[in-house]
């Protein structure tokens, strides 16, 4: 029995939420669209299956084929990544986090990490997170031309001496110099981990700086980027793999999501593939025209450029729009972005000064630069005319025009 037969008030909705993914243009940075065989894996028979434990030594029977699945899952990110260890265990990025943490910290040790308005993440220390009452972290911030001051980390590291020093973000444009962090948390006796969870697609198509050879401890989400189900995955040296898949089962989860460990698979085999290098690198351009455009047009580019996939734009200081009211008059217009925190920003987290946005999804579509151009003007036009309902209703129709060039999921209904 199909969905629509046993509960059509779902089908509805899910219908309505397949057609706003189709029509609109989806720009948040952390999402993207999964292919057909990764959403047939997430709906699998794997779904029924407890498998507590890790291969080989489960706490249910009747495992053997699910073992196959996660070896699998496992082997692939293994030849993606270059990693020596990997657990694809974690359910998501959060929960990746914290298991590293557990594994590698004791309660009170200091962690030196991004500060979340200068592109951080939440469980990179922020006060309103749990974790923050159990380890002392210390934040550091973006230098004034939106770099990492490397050489004020290294003080802040000397200062505090942190049994940690963990990089990697959620809202930051640029690359790191994983290298030249190593070297520092060698200096101070630090380990070292990195938070890729929005970047790993372009890590692992060569497209930026790998910090795998060099750290200690990697995280990761499997979606954003990397194009792959909604979940987690931590890889580290060997030296730390009996202490990470520790601290996932039994210290942090019970039976894995092994449906979705089985998407996991699918979406590593789809980037060892040739052709996800060329999507991971046309991210890039994508996202080069948008910084180009907005910056022609006024915005003010936080940290300077973007190195990646996204861009984190002052709409407030530029336009004098909050990132709030941008926000909805770009959904009403049908582009979707996040209302988003600069560096130090004075409004609170529910109305900052800025919008962040990326080019993950539409890329994925097949959208290129002469899109970008036409999707900026859009935008422009949207914040600038945030409140002109009229013009926002234009600007809709006019996307449905690009999207229908750019056929989303044509073979799903519910």
């Amino acid at each position: 029995m199909t969905i629509n037969q046993f509960d059509p008030v779902l089908a509805t909705m899910l219908n309505a939420e397949l057609n706003r993914q189709r029509d609109g243009l989806e720009m948040i940075p952390s999402e993207n669209f999964v292919s057909s065989a990764v959403l047939e894996a997430l709906g699998s028979v794997a779904t029924n299956k407890y498998a507590e434990g890790y291969i080989g030594k489960r706490y249910y029977g009747g495992c053997h084929h699910i073992d196959e699945i996660e070896a699998l899952a496992i082997n692939r990110a293994k030849q993606l990544f270059g990693a020596e260890h990997v657990n694809v265990q974690p359910l998501s990025g959060a929960p990746a986090n914290i298991a590293a943490y557990s594994a590698i910290l004791e309660k009170g040790d200091t962690v030196l990490g991004m500060d979340l308005s200068h592109g951080g993440h939440l469980t990179h220390g922020h006060p309103v997170t749990y974790i923050a009452g159990i380890y002392n972290f210390v934040r550091y911030k973006t230098a004034a031309d939106g770099s990492i001051d490397y050489d004020n980390l290294r003080d802040m590291a000397i200062e505090h001496k942190p049994k940690l020093i963990l990089v990697g973000y959620s809202a930051y444009s640029r690359d790191i110099d994983y290298a030249r962090v190593k070297q520092i948390a060698d200096e101070v006796g630090a380990l070292t981990m990195a938070d890729i969870a929005h970047i790993a697609g372009l890590i692992a198509a060569g497209e930026m700086n790998n910090p795998i050879p060099l750290f200690d401890v990697i995280t990761t989400t499997t979606h954003k980027t990397l194009r792959g189900p909604r979940g987690g995955m931590i890889m580290c040296k060997q030296a730390f793999a009996k202490q990470i898949d520790k601290a996932v089962f039994p210290g942090l989860q019970g039976g894995p999501h092994e449906n979705v460990i089985a998407a996991k698979a699918v979406a590593f085999k789809e980037a060892l593939e040739p052709a996800f290098k060329d999507y991971a690198r046309q991210i890039k351009l994508n996202a080069k025209v948008l910084e180009y455009e907005f910056s022609s047009a006024g915005y003010k580019i936080m940290f300077g450029r973007t190195d990646n996939h996204l861009l984190l734009v002052d709409v407030m200081g530029s336009k004098g729009v909050t990132g709030k009211q941008a926000q909805v008059a770009l959904d009403l217009a049908g582009i979707t972005v996040n209302k988003n925190a600069i560096p130090d920003d004075t409004r609170g987290p529910m109305d900052p000064s800025g919008i962040r946005f990326g080019t993950p999804a539409l890329t994925t579509r097949g959208m290129k630069e002469i899109e970008m151009k036409q999707i900026a003007s859009w935008m422009n036009s949207a914040i600038q005319n945030w409140q002109d309902i009229e013009q926002l209703e234009k600007i809709r129709k006019e996307i449905l025009i690009l999207t229908s060039r750019f056929p989303l999921y044509s073979d799903i209904s519910y």
